[in-house]
Formats: structure tokens, sequence, C-alpha cells
């Protein structure tokens, strides 16, 4: 994206057209430009880190989880994985009303130096080796603080893009949000595929896993900069507008009881969006290293090859969500997981390097339908002055109970029936939650946030 310089802050005309009109926010395209990038960033550092961890867990296992079962290992490494998950809801409790009450960008600003800490606190733990059990409780207490944080991130962030973007462009703009996430997944698994080419297992178990971690602390500084420097979004600025008897609190049993349809309808959105990412981009690789025995960088490279495919493909289909609508594509995504899960697995079962690539890229297109709508789809089921916190809430509990548990899930499935076609049975049942949702859900392309005023560009000269 080009480099923005700082302008001033959006600000609020009357609608020449219609005096008797709310008024209109004229967005300034650089203020937006550099919203997404600081929101991107900060989603990319992330999931920098929950990529290194899933691609380097067979390392980690061996250092903090000894066992003569790889298996054991991998169920241990992938519990403390979703450990982070289950704290999540607190985080979203604790920085989401935080975020509707003082604003989005400080709470954006807290949650990426804990973030950061937190990640970084993981690449000076000693080993299993060193310290004994000491060892696999610090790595679970770094875990919860990042899955607290985290809790605050994504529905702040992409609170934050759609809330200043302007509406007949949300979705292009939201678009780049997961294009954070797809660059951290892949800054993440190919440094470790670089790592494990390049360095001798014994380096790898001894220090070479500690190095993606420790990048957290430099990439934490940068991002806190970029959302340092950056003002609050126009329709948060118009709420603090109010006085406070027109704004008063709202008590986070307001934000679910009071929005509890919308809620549902998070739940099951975010269901599908996250056990069909997680299983793609997390499970995956592990998958076919444990289950199926392919060679574990020749399997990541294929994982690396279907992320750089989905960059290209998102802004494309974030535009076109724009143009046709956000249902419809999502609903295009349930319907493709649905009927081409268990083709797809079966081709990457078959072992060859064609067959797995076509099989990862089939999910990965159809992941795009999910990863380009849903930072534009998600915050406009909300109104403004309480969007932040209902949408973390929503977003959290359905990530914590499935989308972060989904390589546990899996892998417990496989090892009690043996059937190894579980990964596309999980993802068919998410996709069949994922379209009751679409079809309930009110279509939200070209129309402005609810509570908020028109969000228009400036009329070009």
């Amino acid at each position: 994206m080009p480099t923005a310089t700082p302008t001033a802050p959006a600000v609020s005309v009357p609608a020449p057209a219609r005096p008797a009109s709310p008024e209109v926010t004229v967005t300034d395209p650089a203020l937006v430009r550099r919203a997404v990038k600081a929101a991107a960033l900060g989603n990319a550092m992330e999931w920098f880190d929950f990529g290194v961890y899933s691609y380097i867990a067979v390392t980690l296992g061996k250092v903090f989880f000894p066992s003569g079962n790889p298996t054991a290992q991998l169920l241990a490494t992938f519990g403390a994985f979703a450990a982070a998950f289950l704290v999540r809801p607190l985080g979203g409790m604790v920085f989401g009303p935080l975020g509707d009450r003082i604003g989005r960008q400080k709470v954006l600003a807290l949650t990426m130096i804990m973030m950061a800490a937190g990640t970084f606190a993981i690449g000076l733990i000693p080993s299993y080796a060193t310290i004994g059990v000491g060892a696999p409780v610090l790595l679970l207490a770094a875990r919860l603080v990042q899955g607290f944080s985290t809790g605050g991130e994504y529905a702040g962030a992409s609170t934050f893009i759609a809330e200043y973007a302007p509406d007949k462009r949300r979705g292009f703009f939201g678009s780049w949000l997961e294009f954070g996430t797809l660059a951290g997944y892949i800054g993440g698994a190919g440094l470790v595929t670089l790592m494990t080419a390049l360095l001798s297992t014994d380096d790898l178990l001894s220090w070479g896993w500690r190095v993606p971690f420790l990048i957290a602390g430099p990439m934490g500084i940068i991002g806190l900069y970029l959302r340092m420097r950056l003002e609050e979004t126009p329709a948060f600025a118009a709420e603090l507008e109010k006085s406070e008897a027109d704004r008063p609190k709202v008590p986070l049993r307001e934000m679910i009881t009071g929005q509890w349809r919308n809620l549902l309808l998070c739940v099951g959105l975010v269901l599908v969006f996250n056990v069909t990412d997680y299983m793609l981009l997390s499970y995956m690789p592990s998958y076919l290293t444990s289950e199926l025995k392919y060679d574990e960088t020749h399997g990541l490279l294929v994982v690396l090859g279907v992320m750089a495919l989905m960059m290209i493909v998102q802004p494309f289909a974030g535009a076109l969500t724009d143009r046709i609508g956000r249902r419809p594509v999502i609903a295009a995504g349930c319907a493709g997981f649905l009927a081409l899960s268990v083709p797809a697995l079966l081709l990457i079962r078959q072992g060859s390097l064609f067959a797995i690539a076509l099989g990862m890229g089939a999910l990965g297109l159809l992941l795009v339908c999910f990863t380009a709508a849903m930072p534009a789809a998600l915050p406009a089921l909300f109104p403004t002055r309480v969007r932040y916190g209902s949408l973390s809430i929503g977003f959290n509990i359905s990530v914590s109970l499935f989308g972060g548990t989904t390589p546990l899930v899996v892998t417990a499935l496989i090892g009690a029936t043996g059937n190894m076609m579980m990964p596309a049975y999980y993802m068919m049942a998410a996709a069949v939650i994922g379209g009751v949702a679409v079809w309930f859900m009110t279509e939200s392309a070209g129309r402005p946030l609810p509570g908020s005023a028109p969000a228009v560009e400036p009329a070009r000269r």
C-alpha cells in the first residue's frame, strides 16, 4: 500500500443534497491508509506468533513436553496453544467495553504492548531439561498473556478500519486486515522453514526455536509507534462529542442481552471463519508431518504457496464484496467447504506434491471468501456505542470454543477414531452452521455502519 503522510482528521459536513439528513463523514484517504496499515501490522504480529507456534509445534513439544509418544507431545503443545484461547473472552470483556469508553486507539496500543511482551517472553523460557516442570508452566503463563491481549485485538482492529473506511469501499479496506494476517503467517512459516532447512535438529532444539519469538520485540515497537500516531475514528469522535447525558456508560450486560441476536450471528459467522482458518493455516502443517508422515520442509512450502496465493486474491475479493455484497461471498465459501472438503482432503492424503498443492489451494481460495468479507461484515452487526465491546465478546467466545481448539480437537478425534478424514468432516459441520448465520444476517455492503453517519470519499477533481 502507498505511504501516507499525516493529515488533519476526518471532518463531518452537512449533506448538500438532503439538508434534513444526518451529517456525512468525508473520509481522508491518507488517514484511511494509515489506519489500515497500523491495524494490519498488529494483526500480522499476532498471527506471526500463532503461525510460528503452529509450524514449530513438533519442536516445541520436544522442548517443553518430553515424552516417548509423539502424539502426546503434539497434544500437549496444542493444549497450551488452545489455553490462550480460553482466556480470550476475558480479554474481550475487558478491552472491548474499554474501547467503547475511552477510545479504540488507546486500547489497540495497549493490546500491542501485551502481545509483543507475551511472545517475546516465550523466547526466553528455559527448556524442560533445564528447569523441569517450570518450563511448561511458564509457557502456559506467556500464552495466557497473549490470549488475554488478543481478546481485544481483532475486534478493535476491524472496528478501527471499518469506522475509518468509506461505506462503498469498506470491504476492500477491511480485506487488508486479513492481508496482514496472511503476511504474519507467511513471515512465521517462512522463518521456520528457513531455520528447519539450515539448522541441524540439535541446534533447532537447543536455541533455534527461540529466534522467531524474540523477533516479536522489535515488531511490537514498530506497531506501537504506528498506532500511537493515529487519531480516533470519526465514528467514535462523534460519540465523544455527545454530552455525558446522551452518552451513558453501557453496562457489559447490555452489550450481551441488548445485542443477543447479532451476537448469535457473530458467533456463527466467526465459527465457520475460524474453524476453516485454523484448520488450513495452523493444523494442516502438523497434519501433513505427524499424521501423514510427509516431509516437513515440503509441507511447509506448500502451505506458504497457498498463503501467497490467498494474499494475491485477498484485495480483489474484498473489492468484490463491495460490488455484490458480503452475504453472497460468505455463502459461496460455506457452500464450497460443504461440497469440497472431502475431495480436497482426499487429494491431500494422496501424498504427491501436486495433489497436496491442489487440495490445499482449493481450500485456500474458499477461505478467502471469509477472510475478504468478515472484517467488514462483523463490525456492521453492532451500533457504534457498543461495537467494540459486543464484537469482542461474540468474536472471542466463538474463537475460544471452536476456532483455537480446532487443532486440539481434530488431533484428539483422529487419535480416538483412527479416521484420517476428520478434518474434512469438521470443516463441513462448521460450513453448515455458517450457512445458517448467513441466511439470517442483513446485507451491509455500501451502507453506513449502524449508529454512524454515512461515510463517503472526497469528490475527485
